[in-house]
């Protein structure tokens, strides 16, 4: 198990899950079962968690890692974005925790041949369920100069998209681009030389942007976290860890929706659209590891933790 990560934010994630209170839980992006590990031992003896995972080889590890519940881990494969749907089938239409650890996961990054990294040369792949049809190659080989375009630039917030993707266009046409190594490179070679000596990897956002694109992380995010919203009992408590600004900004909103609903003109007297408030927030301000923990795990440096907890 040491190629998965430690989970991020874990304290933080169980003082506001608060799996003491017993019930169902969900785990829906389960990884290899570091979060979940440390719910079930915190649940009393006749709680459960639901783990939920598109990554096959994330629930084979964490099904051998957390063999020793028993039948109160149960885990399924599937995206958290069909959770109602997955939970329907094991008999499951409301629950007492849900935990979304959004994004990539250190293992995923930190396997080569799963084309993730611009660290490391692999084929370009970035699928998160290796059975999905469309991975990386077919995004940077087949889409138009504006569809790069706009994905750099929506989903890497990458300030040089033009310039990039017309790189990349202009590269395939000679021969496809097959490696996170030639990608990475392109990028670099496209971008101004004051920009390649930045802290951060000049190929960061435009992989970014393609893992997002590859695995639709942000399509349906928004309504995903709906239907998780509408799944806990009272005092019920959704917990949500993002790693990117776009992911912490639907999350928030979504909250914001979820405590303040009223859709009416700010200055009239009375609310007359009659929406009520269906939970309270938590987090105020969204919480951030320690500097303890982000020297101890790199990937926890930029997460952030959010919570509700359902109204009765």
């Amino acid at each position: 198990m040491s190629c998965y990560h430690t989970p991020v934010l874990y304290r933080e994630v169980l003082e506001y899950l608060e799996p003491e209170r017993g019930g169902i839980f969900v785990d829906g992006t389960l990884g290899g079962g570091g979060h979940a590990s440390l719910v079930l031992e915190r649940l009393p003896e006749g709680g459960r968690l639901i783990g939920i995972d598109r990554d096959r080889e994330a629930l084979a590890a964490s099904e051998e890692r957390l063999r020793a519940y028993g039948s109160r881990f149960q885990a399924i494969h599937g995206n958290f974005f069909e959770m109602r749907s997955l939970l329907a089938v094991l008999g499951v239409s409301a629950v007492n925790g849900i935990l979304l650890d959004l994004g990539v996961s250190s293992h995923q990054l930190d396997t080569p041949e799963r084309g993730f990294s611009y660290h490391t040369d692999a084929p370009l792949d970035m699928r998160m369920d290796a059975s999905a049809p469309l991975c990386a190659r077919d995004v940077v080989n087949g889409y138009s100069f504006e569809a790069l375009c706009r994905i750099l630039h929506d989903y890497g917030e990458e300030r040089f998209a033009s310039r990039i993707a017309d790189r990349i266009v202009r590269t395939r046409q000679t021969a496809p681009i097959e490696t996170t190594a030639q990608l990475a490179a392109l990028v670099c070679a496209a971008m101004p030389a004051k920009s390649r000596h930045e802290a951060q990897h000049p190929a960061r956002r435009t992989f970014q942007a393609i893992r997002i694109e590859v695995n639709g992380e942000l399509d349906g995010l928004r309504a995903a976290i709906d239907s998780a919203e509408s799944l806990l009992l009272p005092g019920g408590r959704l917990v949500i860890l993002t790693f990117h600004s776009l992911e912490d900004r639907i999350v928030k909103q979504a909250f914001r929706s979820y405590e303040n609903p009223c859709v009416c003109p700010p200055k009239a007297p009375v609310c007359i659209c009659g929406r009520t408030p269906t939970a309270r927030i938590l987090t105020r301000k969204p919480l951030s590891c320690t500097e303890e923990e982000a020297k101890a795990n790199s990937r926890a440096s930029c997460a952030k933790l959010r919570a509700i907890e359902k109204l009765p």
